[in-house]
């Protein structure tokens, strides 16, 4: 069973995964598959990336067109009915920015975290006051409401750190700048460092931090970005690939081919090996605080 609910994102992008395997072995162009079902080519795209939820009776059209047996389009059109279960986070559909509801549901079906952050606390790790801090800025012209629903939904994304049933592993490196710079003014910058103190004490969590002292480093090189590990059940595949997400100012990224994680992967070994170990961390973030509150 997953470790979490991970809502429809989970299934939309297994049972778009099939499907562009199907197209593919049917040696059809995204073009010719879309000609062939009267579909826009965007509609064939999100649904083999996993952006939108499925009828049985729409697999099954594209199974026919690409020469599925019976067995596997029964199959994929079960699937499709999962596509439809929805997590908690699509309440807020109205403040979550387009596509990072995919995100989320990766988040939350993930067994381990792999996390470098350049900027800003990680949203996962943010206080109420941080976050309501950044939300603002990044639209100034949102009601209290609006900000307030914002901030809700990092706080409650925040309860997979603690759950009961198999909280995820998360191993967050941050640059050391995101110490110094007091987002909110000083009182709350120093109330969101104590507040990263308390989360490592948690058996699953890890904050280093890369220091000045370091130089350059890989971090500053690939920019913020996650890597997501998913759960194996038994001797079979795990629920998902390794998918890397990479956000940007316009807009965000999603990786999983092979070469993309591997280079991922040796990229957040190599950052850290760069950072403090946890108790050098926690006392560089007890320092930071302290000067805050000075």
């Amino acid at each position: 069973m997953p470790a979490a609910n991970s809502g429809s994102t989970v299934p939309r992008r297994q049972l778009g995964r099939h499907l562009r395997d199907l197209r593919n072995a049917a040696r059809l162009t995204v073009r010719a598959a879309a000609k062939q079902l009267e579909w826009s080519e965007p509609k064939i795209w999100r649904i083999e990336t996993g952006q939108t939820s499925l009828r049985s009776l729409d697999v099954e059209a594209m199974c026919r067109t690409y020469g599925a047996d019976d067995q596997l389009t029964q199959g994929l059109m079960g699937l499709a009915k999962e596509t439809k279960n929805r997590g908690w986070w699509h309440a807020y559909g109205d403040v979550i920015p387009d596509g990072f509801d995919l995100y989320i549901g990766l988040e939350e079906a993930a067994e381990w975290l792999s996390w470098y952050e350049a900027e800003l606390i990680p949203g996962l790790f943010q206080t109420p006051d941080y976050a309501r801090t950044v939300v603002k800025r990044s639209a100034a012209d949102r009601d209290e409401a609006d900000v307030e629903r914002h901030v809700h939904v990092r706080i409650t994304r925040q309860a997979l750190l603690t759950r009961v049933t198999a909280p995820p592993q998360v191993d967050v490196v941050l640059n050391e700048a995101i110490l110094h710079r007091p987002v909110g003014g000083n009182k709350v910058m120093a109330e969101q460092l104590e507040h990263l103190v308390h989360l490592n004490e948690l058996n699953n969590v890890s904050i280093r931090v890369v220091p000045y002292s370091a130089g350059l480093h890989d971090g500053i090189m690939t920019g913020p970005f996650v890597m997501m590990q998913f759960p194996t059940y038994g001797d079979g595949p795990s629920t998902e690939p390794p998918t890397v997400y990479a956000e940007g100012f316009t807009g965000a990224l999603y990786l999983d081919k092979p070469s993309e994680i591997h280079s991922y992967d040796r990229a957040f070994e190599s950052i850290s090996g760069s950072a403090l170990d946890e108790a050098g961390s926690t006392s560089l973030l007890k320092q930071a605080a302290r000067e805050l509150s000075t």
